[in-house]
């Protein structure tokens, strides 16, 4: 396995741990604040169910940007509907005019919303057909989308078990929009390394993360796993590289943070999950059907419930976010190393 490192030295996440007691939080009414973007002024937008993204300024107040805002979530009322129907925004990047483009994992289509809230669809349908869960996008700095759809069941809920592998990876490029890689379990968040020689594969019921080698015309070969087989209880979802090249991510439902060092080796760093009701999900998955969403529900932390994504922010890019599907607000604290730059800030 080739071993890529961004930073010498030491690694700075052995031996460190996210205390608790340090975690302070920003933006408040947040609905499913899954994925976030940190702009290097401080400023953060934070997808949201009721169909857009919510900004969040250096002085913590905050604006909703959506065409028209959608209430349809409200997890007192009725957590089933408000996490797995209606507009879901999910995956966010920005394209190369500063447009906000939204994997929603509620239409099942990638979208383009911009600053001023007008959206529209950019992709919907694959030769034909539906393309199902659209769950996450990302720009590289050829302008190339890389979009993840994690399976074709609908609603997700259904499709968390580990013996389905219907996901699949899009690249659109000037050539269009194809499937470059597929047979993914749950495919979830993608990252590149450094040197945008691989890209890394969130699989979330594999629990586990898979990388590929980008060839010039990007399509995708030397296939294989990255870390160990089985990141341990949870299911991965979020995934982002720091400097020093550690993969960070999230374990969702078991609501863990973890990291894997460039040669692969697993870090706890966080650990917040509820014991009891991430033993009645493993016990449930262990079972190769589907977890019912009873299950699903009562696990999750108090930190960021259903844990979801990490974000590197800050002016050194020290600062991580944590985003959640259940969560109202953004915990944040100090990391020890600073994330990699991402591609929209170049």
């Amino acid at each position: 396995m080739t071993v890529i490192r961004t930073s010498p030295g030491p690694n700075p996440l052995k031996g460190w741990q996210v205390d608790p007691a340090t975690i302070r939080y920003v933006g408040e009414g947040l609905q499913r604040p899954e994925c976030i973007l940190a702009r290097p002024d401080g400023t953060l937008f934070t997808a949201d169910a009721r169909g857009g993204v919510v900004a969040i300024a250096r002085d913590g107040s905050q604006r909703l940007i959506a065409q028209q805002a959608d209430h349809h979530f409200d997890l007192a009322a009725d957590a089933a509907s408000s996490l797995l129907t209606g507009t879901l925004p999910n995956g966010l990047a920005f394209d190369a005019e500063g447009n906000f483009l939204i994997a929603n994992f509620g239409t099942d289509r990638l979208e383009m919303m911009t600053p001023g809230g007008a959206t529209q669809v950019l992709l919907s349908e694959l030769d034909g057909a539906p393309m199902g869960k659209v769950n996450f996008v990302l720009r590289d700095s050829r302008n190339r989308l890389w979009v993840t759809i994690s399976t074709r069941i609908n609603p997700w809920s259904d499709a968390i078990c580990s013996a389905l592998h219907d996901g699949y990876l899009l690249l659109i490029d000037e050539r269009g929009a194809r499937i470059v890689a597929d047979g993914f379990s749950f495919t979830n968040e993608v990252r590149l390394d450094a040197a945008e020689e691989w890209i890394y594969v969130a699989e979330t019921t594999a629990k586990r993360i898979t990388r590929l080698r980008i060839r010039e015309d990007g399509s995708l070969t030397d296939r294989e796993i990255f870390g160990p087989g089985n990141l341990g209880k949870g299911l991965i979802d979020g995934i982002s590289f720091d400097a020093y090249g550690n993969l960070w991510g999230t374990m969702f439902l078991a609501d863990r943070l973890i990291a894997l060092t460039p040669d692969g080796e697993l870090l706890e760093l966080l650990d917040d999950g509820n014991d009891a009701a991430t033993a009645e999900f493993e016990a449930a998955f262990a079972t190769g059907k589907s977890v019912s969403f009873d299950i699903l529900s009562r696990c999750g932390g108090t930190i960021a419930p259903w844990l979801a994504s990490v974000t590197f922010g800050g002016p050194d890019l020290k600062t991580a976010y944590l985003g959640s599907l259940k969560g109202s607000r953004l915990p944040y604290f100090t990391s020890p190393v600073a994330g990699l730059p991402m591609v929209h800030w170049r």
